[in-house]
């Protein structure tokens, strides 16, 4: 069943990225990042009988590596605007909905925070709270290294840290199946869902 559930979220955010119109991104500033999410292989491939349908609002992207989404290990990819702070790093503009077409219940997740020091993804879940919750657990935090590019063109410092490894952080999928309407036990706990390059773009100094 969660394979399922994953699977219809994967296949609706796609259609929004497909059939959305072409946006033109900005050129990297100081200040600014962009983390990209890829999800875990096979996760994709099953998609269709759960009824459950999710979008990204707010001019992020998506797409398909692989054949089609119904392959075995297509992966679905994420493209996310954010923008850094002391600490750590704030999503703007792109707020997630999850939605359950079989009875039409939601949940909306807004402004996720990475922040890579704790080793979490945080985010407000109105349905649940005012307050941000763990969304995602880094799961190989101490293992991530940084890659600095120096363009000294433009004035530009590029930190990246690669392979950044999410699964949903405790408590997140039974409180995901109650404000869905699922079935009890139909996400399990701590489900590795997806692996993210986070790139953060700073000033060169003189």
């Amino acid at each position: 069943m969660f394979k399922k559930f994953i699977g219809i979220l994967l296949l609706s955010s796609l259609s929004a990225g497909v059939l959305a119109t072409s946006a033109q991104a900005d050129a990297a500033k100081p200040g600014q990042s962009m983390t990209h999410m890829k999800t875990e292989k096979g996760i994709s491939s099953t998609l269709e009988a759960a009824g459950i349908v999710l979008y990204v609002q707010g001019g992020a992207t998506a797409a398909v590596m692989g054949d089609s989404i119904s392959s075995a290990d297509a992966q679905v990819v994420f493209h996310i605007p954010i923008t850094g702070t002391k600490t750590g790093v704030e999503h703007v503009g792109s707020n997630v909905a999850i939605f359950n077409t079989t009875n039409n219940s939601q949940v909306l997740i807004k402004n996720p925070v990475i922040d890579l020091k704790k080793a979490v993804v945080n985010a407000v879940i109105p349905q649940v709270g005012t307050q941000p919750v763990a969304l995602f657990t880094i799961t190989n935090a101490k293992d991530l290294k940084a890659k600095v590019t120096n363009d000294r063109k433009a004035k530009l410092r590029t930190t990246t840290y690669d392979g950044v490894k999410l699964s949903l952080a405790p408590g997140v999928a039974a409180t995901l199946v109650t404000a869905l309407g699922l079935p009890a036990g139909a996400l399990p706990e701590a489900l590795a869902f997806a692996s993210a390059s986070v790139s953060l773009y700073s000033p060169i100094k003189k």
